[in-house]
């Protein structure tokens, strides 16, 4: 029996209407471990983080956003529902730049003043006081994004931060943290995308 036959031709087991073998049984693990974690999340913090994007968008500030890897790509997506997803209506989202978006800064930067300085460059230029930068990293450690906390800072930004492992050196010097101890990069990952589709729902009702 082929590799392929043999993984075809496992058992499985039956639970209820359902049917497992062992690599169901994987895939219903995760998704325990990812419920478990949600429910483990501080709600109190979320609100904080949702009303600080309020307060952003009233006072017509910008919002920036940037993370490394899977989180950048969290940081895009988000950035996108704030333009556009959070109102749908033409011109009453908010003002929100992924600062992970464009790859031609992006190389530039990392090549000419180092990986460390991608984010926090973009900002020397675009930032303003009282803009929000929302930082989004698993470990809470990369330098590029503690960088960037630290020009946000310099600069009077507001700053917020979604969390996961220990929270890192982030946690302890942004403004709004929503941090959730939880060490797996992938779990902390999906948390990022809920939280970020919980909040998008909450400015929704209270905008349109």
């Amino acid at each position: 029996m082929n590799v392929i036959s043999r993984i075809l031709d496992e058992p499985s087991v039956s639970r209820g209407d359902y049917v497992f073998d062992s690599d169901h049984m994987f895939f219903s693990d995760y998704s325990k471990r990812l419920t478990d974690t949600l429910d483990e999340i501080n709600w109190t913090s979320v609100l904080r983080l949702s009303k600080e994007l309020l307060a952003t968008k009233i006072r017509g500030s910008r919002v920036f956003l940037c993370g490394n890897g899977g989180s950048a790509a969290n940081a895009n997506h988000i950035a996108n529902d704030l333009v556009y997803a959070v109102t749908e209506h033409t011109g009453s989202g908010f003002d929100a730049v992924s600062l992970a978006a464009n790859s031609a800064v992006l190389t530039c930067l990392a090549n000419d003043v180092g990986y460390e300085n991608i984010f926090s460059e973009q900002l020397a230029v675009s930032g303003r006081e009282n803009d929000l930068l929302l930082v989004l990293s698993g470990s809470g450690s990369s330098e590029n994004i503690i960088n960037a906390l630290i020009m946000a800072k310099k600069l009077k930004m507001r700053t917020a931060a979604i969390l996961g492992f220990d929270g890192g050196k982030c946690k302890k010097i942004t403004d709004c943290a929503v941090h959730v101890d939880v060490n797996d990069m992938q779990i902390s990952e999906d948390i990022q995308l809920v939280v970020g589709h919980m909040i998008m729902k909450w400015l929704k009702k209270e905008l349109v």
